[in-house]
């Protein structure tokens, strides 16, 4: 397999060759970093449903997975710490295992309709506390994991990104039927015996009943 290295000739390896490219960042782009979690953050985790979690192993292999909820489903325990819930997946469990061999992760928090978005980087906890997950039962039912985070670094990152995407202009939405789906991808993929059909009303089915 080549590689992006081999593949291409101009490539950027050092720093200094990134910087030269780039320039250094304003006193403001550096200074709005923090090492907590302020009100204008908890006010921003408190109003969002979705966030991203980036995670790797031991030999660096990443991964990255969503976590959604009622918006603020993320806790904010302190100034100093977050606490996530785990609901019921595929078990496959890729971040959890990653978090045993490399506890570092960061968060990716999106809120429906707004511009900007937060960035939080720290060391995690997978905890089984009664006490915490209690606290994060929705429907009657209680997490079996939460993941804790003890937070290094947070800060906005502003708009420009969600704005070339036009991420919550609704014109600009593709037509759901004409994007590639889980059940198409699937049965292509893993030469299953079914139909897509078939797929898509089992794969709605867990969705529903296997929720929470």
């Amino acid at each position: 397999m080549t590689t992006a290295t081999q593949r291409f000739q101009d490539v950027i390896a050092t720093e200094e060759q990134l910087r030269e490219i780039l320039g250094t960042p304003s006193a403001g782009a550096v200074s709005k970093s923090l090492g907590s979690i302020d009100e204008h953050f908890a006010g921003f985790i408190a109003r969002s449903p979705f966030i991203l979690i980036g995670s790797s192993d031991a030999q660096g292999n990443q991964d990255v997975s969503p976590k959604g909820d009622p918006a603020g489903f993320v806790q904010v325990l302190d100034e100093q710490t977050l606490a996530i819930p785990d609901r019921p997946g595929n078990r496959r469990g890729d971040t959890f295992s990653n978090l045993i061999q490399n506890p570092k992760v960061a968060l990716y928090f999106l809120v429906p309709g707004v511009r900007e978005t937060l960035r939080v980087q720290g060391t995690a906890t997978i905890v089984r506390d009664q006490s915490l997950r209690d606290s994060m039962v929705i429907k009657g039912k209680v997490p079996e994991l939460a993941i804790v985070v003890d937070v290094d670094e947070a800060f906005m990152h502003c708009a420009k990104c969600v704005v070339r995407s036009q991420l919550w202009n609704t014109e600009d939405w593709p037509d759901p039927d004409e994007v590639p789906n889980l059940a198409a991808a699937l049965v292509d993929q893993l030469e299953l015996p079914t139909t897509k059909e078939r797929l898509v009303a089992s794969l709605d089915r867990d969705t529903v009943d296997g929720l929470y």
